[in-house]
């Protein structure tokens, strides 16, 4: 048998990739400049328009709280008119008793103190509210609001709290055993009659006024 003619050897296939050509933009300073320029100007728009809603947000609510406190005082100051009555009433009744030993016989009997005898509605006839000043003092009210108004509302509500100890300062006196004894009862009734005046009764007509200063200032805002 004849051999085969030898075949040359196949040369292996290679796939070769082409190189693809990149392709480089040129960009000039005057074009980085600008897209900075507009970066920082996004930047600062965001900046102003965010303190813009912030400051008109704070402004709302501060008005909304100087209208609460305004209604607060309306109302505390009918109270406190009320109350100054109410308390010349009682102021009344003490100095009867102070001139009447049968009346001051009848305060106390049976080591029982008989407080309507003197003050029918109790010895605080009105609360004086302190609501919308305690939210607003949270939300920093004194840092938002005129330093003149706000002076004037507290040095209001610091006289509404030394009438408002007034109940404590008399219970003080007639929650004593001492106080019992009838022997004692002319220098309790007194006791009574000073703090009434000294905590209370003394402080109302400046009070009133002051309300009546603090709700005009309110309204001139």
């Amino acid at each position: 048998m004849k051999d085969k003619p030898a075949t040359p050897a196949e040369e292996p296939k290679t796939h070769r990739k082409k190189d693809k050509p990149e392709v480089y933009v040129l960009r000039d300073i005057k074009e980085y400049l600008g897209e900075s320029v507009l970066i920082i100007f996004s930047v600062l728009l965001a900046l102003v328009l965010t303190e813009y809603f912030n400051g008109l947000h704070e402004k709302n609510e501060t008005k909304e709280l100087l209208k609460n406190i305004k209604e607060e005082l309306v109302k505390n100051k009918k109270a406190e008119a009320e109350q100054y009555t109410y308390q010349k009433m009682v102021l009344k009744n003490i100095d009867s008793a102070l001139q009447s030993k049968e009346f001051q016989q009848k305060i106390i009997v049976n080591d029982e103190f008989h407080l309507k005898l003197l003050a029918p509605d109790g010895i605080q006839y009105r609360d004086l509210s302190t609501v919308a000043w305690e939210v607003a003092k949270s939300k920093d009210i004194i840092t938002k609001a005129d330093f003149a108004l706000i002076a004037k509302l507290t040095d209001i509500y610091a006289q509404q709290a030394r009438i408002d100890k007034l109940e404590d300062k008399v219970a003080d006196i007639f929650l004593t055993y001492d106080s019992r004894r009838q022997e004692n009862i002319h220098t309790s009734l007194v006791l009574m009659r000073d703090n009434y005046k000294g905590w209370a009764f003394d402080r109302a007509p400046s009070l009133i006024a002051k309300y009546d200063e603090a709700i005009k200032m309110m309204e001139e805002k």
